[in-house]
C-alpha cells in the first residue's frame, strides 16, 4: 500500500493541530452531515481527518440516538490507527491538505473505508494558515473540475454543491462489477 502521509508532513500537521483554530471546519458542515444522516439512516460515522473531533461531538448532541463515531487523523496520535470500513464517511476540509504525491493513495483509502455514503468537502483556494516550513496549509489548490474526475473514478456522485471557496459532494460507494473480474 502506498503511504497516505510522509512522516515529515505528519509531524508538520501534528504541530499545526496544536493551534486551537486549526482542524475545526467540520463545525460549519455538521448541520449538513446531520441532515444527510437523518435521510440515509446511517448510524455509524467515520470522521476521516477528524482534526479536533468536533464533528462527532456535534453529532452526539444533535442526533438521537447519537451515531457511533470513529475518528481517524494521522496527525493526532490517539486517532492515527488506519480505520476500518464504515457505512458513512465524512472527510471535511482534508483533501486539499494532502501531499500531492499521496493524493491517489488517500482517495483510494477513502474508497476502501466508504461502505455506503460519503460527504467530502474541498477548499479550492489558499488557506489562512501556513505550515512551519513556510508552505500554505492547502497543498492542493485546484478547482472543482480538477477534483471531480478523481472523486468520480472512485464514487457515484449523488449531490454536488459549489461554495464560495470550494465545494462539497455527497457520494455513494461505487459497486464493483464482479463480471469484469471473472476470467470466464
Amino acid at each position: 500500500m502506498e503511504p497516505l502521509i510522509s512522516e515529515e508532513y505528519r509531524r508538520l500537521q501534528e504541530e499545526l493541530h496544536l493551534n486551537p483554530n486549526y482542524g475545526v471546519a467540520s463545525v460549519q458542515f455538521a448541520p449538513i452531515v446531520t441532515q444527510i444522516l437523518k435521510q440515509t439512516g446511517d448510524r455509524e460515522v467515520l470522521d476521516y481527518g477528524a482534526g479536533k473531533g468536533r464533528l462527532g461531538a456535534i453529532l452526539a448532541s444533535t442526533l438521537a440516538p447519537p451515531p457511533l463515531v470513529h475518528n481517524y487523523d494521522p496527525a493526532q496520535p490517539q486517532w492515527s490507527t488506519p480505520p476500518s470500513p464504515c457505512g458513512f464517511v465524512a472527510c471535511i476540509d482534508v483533501l486539499e491538505h494532502i501531499e500531492p504525491e499521496c493524493l491517489d493513495a488517500v482517495l483510494d483509502d477513502l474508497r476502501r473505508v466508504t461502505r455506503r455514503h460519503g460527504f467530502f468537502t474541498v477548499h479550492t483556494g489558499p488557506a489562512v494558515k501556513v505550515l512551519a516550513d513556510g508552505r500554505n496549509a492547502h497543498l492542493i489548490q485546484q478547482p472543482p473540475d480538477w477534483w471531480l474526475p478523481r472523486l468520480m473514478q472512485r464514487f457515484e456522485l449523488l449531490q454536488f454543491r459549489q461554495l464560495e471557496r470550494g465545494f462539497w459532494v455527497f457520494v455513494a460507494a461505487k459497486q464493483v462489477d464482479t463480471r469484469s473480474l471473472d476470467p470466464a
